[in-house]
């Protein structure tokens, strides 16, 4: 891996935002955030596997070695069809909807996304990441989404998720269906699909030209993610400094912050970022 790369991903995992997920009120406005880059990661692994694999009527055989072919397929199963902690079939996505609910956080405005494609019904915060995403795995770049898959998503999220899971735990949280998603892709990713999307982006990285478009990748989309992370952070800041209705904890609190607040809880956050150097 670059050095660059390597050390973006490190800052990741020291991100101020998993010290906050130490209360349900923060988590539901954290999920509301996060259930849209669960749902986008798909986009990335079906854009994989349609330049990867044939999924065109008639089939043709893949360009690409069957060995990569297989580990594309077998990362679609798992995520698309995985077994949930009752041992029932279930995709990723609709596990983390699953623990939304247990949990009381709104699943409306993802919902609602789905059915739309309206980019307004997203969290501010979430936007530009989503959409950077989406434009990627349209892009039909497979060295550069590959990248995003590795650097972005399959490399970073076991060591993120651990920290994530040591906060829940250590507060005690009951949140059982998000403590399994969270420890199902500690495992999965760590042990199967992190090597597998390593294995494909070293196929596809075949000369240096290759391998600084995958470096260049890696970094913008950890970047998007150190982003993404700010912004939900700002978001549960935000509300532990507005008087919430009892039982109502607002997704989409980064929309609406006055002068002062901002100001406040700008000079708060850049203390956390300064603090993780």
């Amino acid at each position: 891996m670059n050095s660059e790369v390597k050390e973006f991903q490190d800052r990741l995992i020291q991100h101020p935002l998993y010290g906050e997920l130490n209360s349900v009120q923060n988590l539901k406005v954290f999920m509301a955030h996060h259930v849209f880059a669960v749902w986008d990661f798909m986009s990335l692994l079906k854009s994989l596997q349609r330049s990867i694999t044939c999924v065109e009527v008639p089939w043709r055989p893949s360009v690409y070695p069957a060995s990569l072919v297989r580990f594309i397929n077998e990362i679609v199963i798992s995520e698309e069809s995985d077994l949930d902690q009752n041992g029932a079939p279930t995709s990723h996505f609709e596990l983390y909807l699953n623990a939304m609910t247990e949990l009381g956080a709104d699943t409306a405005p993802i919902r609602s996304y789905l059915r739309t494609l309206d980019p307004n019904l997203m969290p501010v915060g979430v936007r530009d990441f989503v959409q950077r995403n989406l434009a990627l795995a349209q892009s039909g770049n497979v060295t550069r989404i590959a990248a995003a898959f590795l650097y972005g998503r399959e490399k970073l999220i076991p060591e993120m998720f651990e920290q994530m899971v040591q906060v829940l735990e250590r507060e005690n949280i009951n949140a059982p269906s998000l403590l399994y998603y969270l420890k199902r892709h500690i495992q999965i990713d760590g042990e199967e699909h992190g090597p597998m999307a390593e294995r494909c982006l070293n196929v596809l990285c075949f000369n240096e030209e290759q391998t600084a478009i995958a470096n260049s990748e890696g970094i913008q989309s950890l970047q998007a993610r150190w982003d993404l992370w700010d912004q939900t952070l700002t978001a549960i800041k935000l509300l532990s400094l507005t008087p919430q209705t009892e039982g109502h904890v607002s997704s989409n609190s980064s929309t609406v912050m006055n002068g002062e607040m901002a100001t406040s809880f700008q000079s708060e956050r850049n203390l956390c970022v300064d603090n993780t150097q």
